[in-house]
């Protein structure tokens, strides 16, 4: 991260972060809090949300007004305090299995509402920090502390689910894309209605030591070679940018 963004946006008395060498955490935050500067959006109408997990503990480190709520319930937090108070651009930083598991239901009613949120989800294929299970984004046949002889569940895609249930924003990238991963984020803040930004980054300690991904930079090149196969799951870019009622917009011209 660039030593002016840690000075702007980080609470250095929080530093070093606890996540383990290798994970692609710190670029996700890096790239969030790059694209929030470019676009100069004042840090007093930012509020960051999280649930529980490694990814979730990016918010302990951002210098906003943060909120670390409870597994798989960021979301329902985030509508909140949008709703309180309709100026705050509200950001919910997620994992795939608080997200996608356990916040299943609150994700696929967010984007039917079209609440205006953006959401970024650190898609690192497993449960992290709570042992190494299964989550629903594990692919087929993926080696977990629940599945130690593979995977027998077919793996959800987030971008088409996100899309059925009505997101009006939703792009992909991955940490080893930075640039791009930037831009992504940087328009999902254009849109006003519910944004998802799905990000696949590595968790060596987890998921790559037991399905031979023995270092980072080969969890790196995974990615890598994933993205450049073209198949649904890995293709990375914006697959929604539409415009369609905000649900709070319509709520408050409804009262």
């Amino acid at each position: 991260m660039k030593e002016e963004f840690i000075d702007k946006y980080l609470r250095k008395e929080h530093l070093p972060h606890i996540w383990c060498a290798g994970c692609g955490n710190g670029i996700i935050v890096s790239a969030l809090v790059e694209a929030i500067d470019s676009l100069n959006i004042d840090k007093d109408k930012i509020c960051i949300v999280s649930g529980i997990g490694c990814s979730s503990r990016a918010a302990q480190y951002m210098n906003f007004d943060t909120i670390h709520t409870l597994h798989g319930r960021a979301l329902p937090f985030a509508e909140g305090i949008k709703l309180a108070n309709p100026e705050l651009e509200v950001i919910v930083l997620t994992g795939d299995g608080d997200c996608t598991a356990i916040g299943g239901n609150h994700l696929i009613h967010g984007c039917r509402r079209n609440i205006d949120l953006n959401v970024i989800v650190f898609n690192n294929n497993i449960y992290g920090m709570t042992g190494g299970q299964c989550s629903p984004m594990t692919p087929l046949n993926a080696r977990t502390t629940t599945t130690e002889t593979g995977n027998t569940c077919r793996d959800f895609n987030i971008c088409k689910l996100t899309e059925a249930a009505g997101a009006t924003y939703i792009g992909r990238s991955t940490v080893a894309h930075y640039n791009h991963l930037v831009d992504m984020i940087r328009k999902s803040f254009n849109n006003k209605g519910f944004s998802i930004v799905e990000v696949l980054t590595p968790c060596p300690v987890q998921f790559g030591r037991r399905n031979s991904l023995k270092t980072p930079s080969s969890m790196i090149n995974d990615i890598k070679e994933k993205v450049k196969s073209n198949s649904d799951i890995y293709k990375i870019g914006i697959f929604k940018n539409t415009r369609e009622p905000e649900y709070i917009n319509e709520y408050i011209n409804n009262i």
